[in-house]
C-alpha cells in the first residue's frame, strides 16, 4: 500500500484524500508511476486563480483554456466572460474547478496505467 502524502506532499487534503482512495491498491512503483505521470497533467488552483483574475483584463475564458474546456473558453472570450458574471462565479469557484479537472485527470491516469 503507497502512501500518496510520502509522494505528492504538495497535494490539497481532498485531493489528496481522493488520490490515495486510487493508490491503496497499487504497489509501491506503481504508485510512483502514477505520481509522476499525474504531477505532469494537473493543474494548480493558484493557476486557474490567476488565469481567472486575467479575464478582468480583457483575457476572458483563459482559465478555461487552461482547464481544457476548448468551448467554454471560446464562449467566455467571446462574450467577455458572459459579461463578467461567468468570470466572477468562475474566481469564487476556482478550486473547485481544479479540483474537477484533477479528478478527470487522475482517472485517465490509472486507466491509461491499466491498459
Amino acid at each position: 500500500m503507497a502512501n500518496i502524502l510520502n509522494l505528492m506532499p504538495e497535494l490539497e487534503p481532498d485531493e489528496m484524500s481522493f488520490i490515495q482512495s486510487l493508490v491503496n491498491d497499487m504497489p509501491e512503483q506503481e504508485a510512483q508511476q502514477f505520481a509522476s505521470i499525474y504531477r505532469t497533467r494537473r493543474r494548480e488552483p493558484q493557476l486557474v486563480l490567476i488565469t481567472t483574475l486575467i479575464g478582468f483584463i480583457g483575457l476572458a475564458g483563459l482559465h478555461r483554456f487552461v482547464l481544457g474546456q476548448i468551448g467554454m473558453g471560446l464562449l467566455y472570450f467571446f462574450t467577455g466572460g458572459l459579461c463578467l458574471v461567468g468570470t466572477i462565479i468562475d474566481l469564487i469557484n476556482y478550486k473547485r474547478l481544479a479540483f474537477e479537472y484533477n479528478v478527470k485527470q487522475a482517472q485517465q491516469v490509472v486507466v491509461m496505467m491499466r491498459y
